[in-house]
């Protein structure tokens, strides 16, 4: 009865559960992922708002320059972070 010291898994049912168990994202892209979610609800906050209470009056708020222009910017940069976090390569 031989004893077998090889520790290293290097048979081939070894690497292919190792591959079956290979992520098409790494740890960056994920985080990237979810810092351009924050992103786009930032920019969703900043859109809402402007209403009047009473229906029978407008208010000019609505067009305020941060519905109009920061908030669609911002929620653009959250959709090119999210464009990136897809597209960037995982380190091997």
């Amino acid at each position: 009865m031989a004893i077998d010291t090889n520790k290293n898994n290097s048979t081939p049912a070894a690497k292919e559960n190792k591959k079956m168990f290979d992520f098409a994202f790494d740890r960056t892209n994920y985080i990237l992922m979810i810092a351009g979610i924050l992103v786009m609800g930032i920019g969703y906050l900043l859109m809402r708002g402007g209403g009047s209470d009473d229906p029978n009056v407008f208010s000019y708020d609505l067009f305020n320059a941060r519905r109009l222009v920061v908030a669609p910017l911002v929620i653009l940069a959250g959709i090119i972070i999210e464009i990136v976090a897809i597209m960037k390569k995982p380190k091997k």
